[in-house]
């Protein structure tokens, strides 16, 4: 056991969107992801909503998994660590209503088992633990959840009546939001967002807005808060071996997009100095064989 303090480049967001259909979710959280990254490749998105990914292709070269039904939480689990061995850095969910009320998601494994309220004392310790791997993946991750629709009748600046399409009780179970780092909800058909949770700071209780690329790079902005890239240069400057390369690798978790490339001539310095060395070994040998 080792206690340490608490560093902020240590966490990895865990955002939500929630809408009705056609909010924007999946646009949203694709832009989002690339603020968080800036690198499509390192975007991939688990899509359960019949290939709807792919019509966004155009915006970059991001990663698709697409996941058909049964949508137990053990598929959706096994999705995550997919994504999680082929390198990515953030992982969009779209959408985690499917685990819930898809085909074969908790609520029909409950109905299955018979219905009964004891019979949840086997579906919720799966529904847990895809919730734990959202929470405990090395990734980010921002998820999408499904609203409910409801429709009323507005009137437009000009008096005009118009029917409106608003998103009601979220598709998922109750409580999800409460632990994620900042959950928005999208509130209408022009893609505004607002933010219902915020741990940050940054976004609660501030006028809607249209999510973008931008609001990602303010959220990392904020997980880097107080880490600077001058300590892990001279960290990098001053490490002797490979390993020790790996382990600040690593530590600086948040910041790769800027110590990559220094790692990586790091490691070329070592590497020639240790051909330097052993070349050496081979001279002194071959000299003492000579003699």
């Amino acid at each position: 056991m080792k206690i340490q303090k608490a560093k902020r480049h240590q966490v990895k967001l865990r955002i939500g969107l929630s809408g009705a259909s056609g909010f924007g979710k999946s646009y949203s959280s694709l832009l989002l992801a690339f603020g968080i990254t800036n690198d499509w490749s390192k975007i991939a998105i688990i899509d359960t909503e019949n290939n709807s990914a792919s019509l966004y292709s155009h915006l970059g070269d991001y990663n698709v998994l697409s996941l058909i039904d049964p949508y137990n939480p053990e598929r959706y689990i096994q999705a995550i660590e997919t994504c999680e061995s082929a390198g990515m850095e953030v992982i969009i969910i779209d959408s985690i209503s499917h685990e819930w009320n898809g085909k074969g998601g908790c609520l029909e494994i409950h109905e299955q088992l018979g219905g009964r309220f004891q019979d949840w004392a086997k579906v919720s310790p799966r529904h847990q633990s895809f919730i734990d791997k959202i929470l405990q993946s090395k990734c980010h991750v921002i998820t999408s959840v499904r609203r409910k629709t409801d429709y009323s009748m507005d009137s437009d600046m000009s008096g005009k009546t118009k029917v409106i399409k608003h998103g009601t009780k979220e598709e998922t179970r109750t409580g999800f939001e409460y632990e994620l780092t900042v959950n928005f909800e999208l509130v209408n058909d022009n893609h505004l967002a607002k933010a219902s949770k915020d741990r940050t700071g940054l976004f609660m209780n501030k006028p809607e807005f249209v999510i973008n690329a931008a609001t990602g790079k303010k959220l990392m902005r904020w997980c880097n808060e107080g880490i600077s890239i001058n300590d892990a240069k001279a960290e990098i400057s001053a490490c002797s071996s490979i390993e020790k390369l790996k382990e600040i690798y690593e530590k600086y978790d948040s910041l790769k997009t800027e110590t990559h490339p220094l790692i990586i001539k790091r490691k070329e310095e070592l590497d020639l100095v240790k051909s330097q060395v052993i070349e050496e070994k081979e001279i002194v040998n071959q000299k003492s064989i000579n003699k």
